[in-house]
């Protein structure tokens, strides 16, 4: 088990960003939650169990007033930053043709521009304090795989800025200590995902099961931890792409 941190994480009011606090709380870490829903996340910090080690902070990534309150709860809570989990962000499928731009801004506010926002913040404070620090994003493995019947052009394209937020700043912060990665999953069974017919979903992986929530936050925890990775993009998609090119 790595030294105890404290770990920045949005999207944690459920899905794989509640799944990644769990279990950074089971591993002694402290973390400072993020959500929109203020009752939704209380509820979540309080069934995490440890009081001393968890703390909130509500409100959309995409406003900086929001970044800026987590690296400030985190330096009053646990005196220092030392990662972020940016795994805040949201997926639907619509055809191109139909997508409006109010849908279309809905999705880079959401996913590219949050999550361009609170890693700002925090990576501020890591220079600050000056002893690196690690950011894993959230992606997906459907960036440069994408899948035909699956119109989703909308959310690809503010994915696919996130992973190119990802590689540019693994190069910009190399030198400060700040390691930059990214997991991209494939088709994982959360609230996102839905009520979805799995068995057709597991059918475009080798695997041939569709990935659980716990799958992803191996990776996410993997990669908080790996002192010699950087510039990672990580697919967590049980072969999918593998099966693809076959």
């Amino acid at each position: 088990m790595s030294t105890p941190r404290t770990v920045v994480v949005t999207g944690a009011s459920s899905g794989i960003g509640r799944d990644v606090a769990a279990a950074l709380v089971r591993r002694g870490d402290a973390v400072v939650l993020n959500g929109r829903d203020t009752d939704r996340l209380a509820a979540v910090a309080g069934e995490l169990g440890a009081p001393d080690r968890v703390a909130t902070v509500a409100g959309p990534i995409d406003d900086p007033a929001t970044g800026a309150a987590l690296v400030d709860t985190a330096l009053a809570r646990f005196g220092r930053v030392d990662a972020l989990v940016n795994s805040a962000g949201e997926f639907a499928a619509r055809p191109f043709v139909e997508v409006t731009e109010d849908e279309l801004d809905h999705y880079l506010r959401g996913n590219l521009k949050g999550t361009f926002l609170v890693t700002q913040a925090v990576v501020r404070r890591l220079l600050a304090q000056g002893d690196g620090g690690a950011v894993v994003n959230l992606g997906t493995v459907l960036i440069d795989h994408a899948t035909a019947g699956l119109p989703a052009a909308a959310p690809l394209v503010s994915k696919g800025g996130v992973h190119a937020l990802t590689i540019a700043l693994a190069a910009e912060l190399a030198s400060a200590g700040i390691r930059v990665n990214a997991v991209a999953p494939g088709i994982i069974r959360t609230p996102l995902f839905g009520d979805g017919d799995a068995a057709a979903a597991a059918k475009l992986a080798l695997l041939d099961r569709i990935g659980e929530v716990a799958d992803t936050t191996a990776a996410v925890l993997y990669l908080l931890d790996a002192g010699f990775v950087t510039g990672h993009i990580l697919p967590v998609d049980g072969g999918f792409v593998s099966g693809r090119a076959a």
